[in-house]
């Protein structure tokens, strides 16, 4: 067999180890999109419903809370940016993080100075490879985030909604994640936690099917609004960033299945590409010995009828 023809079976080999892992990695992710799809249908409900709830408390009442009013002048903005531990999930942090870097142009340009909570590796290497100061961040379960993780992000991010941290308060609380649309529809988007804004409640209680009447229910205030309010904040945020760490999880593993079926595909139509090649050098050796025997054939013929 001639070196050119081992070559391309080397290649052929490597080509199909990588094959059978992007292959069994699109498996694995296609299996772990239904179990976060379901925490994500079993999240929403509470996290819609609590809204409302907010919503109707903001409504009610006219005490100032930082969860409902916004300050005259901003100036400091909190944002929280979702991306992954890991890659081999084609622009999906990438596309977080673009949309983080255009928030945060937006709220420079209004003067407002913005803090970043970061959520994945991903994130945090982007930005300590810029050298830029990160708040906090959190890294180890975006594959598979829980309420207890969504806790541990909402704390430091709660504590400076209202103003109980040693570097000051925060005036806005925003959050960029990706939503999970569909399999093959993933958007990076970014949204404003914090002050709630009651027209978008009501128009997010409108989206997710609540009834008109059942919008803005009537409620009485236990001891007070702003006590209700102060229980409601944590939840709230808890909520939200629950069901964005599930969307998030979700949208990496359609990304993944997407990517790595992607590789799968091009593997396979490398492989015949090679295969090909292979045999037609394969065909170019053999070609060539029978055409050494055969002028060998020749030239020995030539010569006993010389020597004859």
């Amino acid at each position: 067999m001639g070196a050119q023809v081992r070559v391309y079976k080397r290649r052929i080999k490597s080509v199909t180890a990588t094959k059978k892992i992007t292959k069994a990695m699109e498996m694995i992710s296609a299996s772990r999109i239904v179990k976060a799809q379901r925490k994500v249908a079993a999240s929403s409900p509470y996290a819609n419903e609590l809204t409302r709830a907010v919503t109707a408390v903001a409504t009610g009442s006219n005490t100032k809370h930082p969860l409902t009013t916004e300050m005259e002048r901003p100036s400091r903005a909190a944002v929280l940016l979702i991306t992954s531990d890991r890659g081999l999930a084609g622009g999906y942090s990438s596309n977080a993080i673009k949309a983080a870097e255009q928030l945060t142009k937006r709220l420079t340009a209004e003067g407002k100075e913005v803090l970043p909570y970061i959520v994945g590796r991903k994130g945090v290497a982007y930005y300590n490879f810029r050298g830029r100061t990160v708040t906090e961040s959190w890294t180890g379960f975006t594959d598979d985030p829980t309420y207890a993780d969504a806790k541990a992000v909402a704390a430091p991010l709660i504590a400076a909604v209202s103003q109980e941290t040693a570097e000051g308060g925060v005036d806005e609380l925003h959050i960029i994640f990706t939503e999970f649309v569909s399999m093959m529809t993933q958007t990076a988007i970014d949204k404003r936690l914090l002050p709630l804004s009651i027209d978008e409640a009501k128009a997010h209680a409108e989206t997710t099917g609540a009834a008109k009447d059942q919008i803005l229910p009537l409620f009485d205030f236990e001891p007070s609004a702003e006590d209700v309010l102060d229980a409601l904040l944590p939840r709230y945020v808890e909520s939200r960033i629950y069901n964005a760490l599930l969307q998030s999880a979700a949208s990496k593993h359609a990304a993944t299945r997407r990517a790595m079926k992607s590789a799968t595909d091009n593997a396979q139509d490398l492989i015949k590409s090679l295969t090909r090649l292979a045999n037609a050098a394969r065909q170019a050796d053999i070609t060539q010995e029978i055409s050494e025997i055969v002028g060998g054939a020749s030239a020995l013929a030539d010569a006993t009828a010389g020597s004859d």
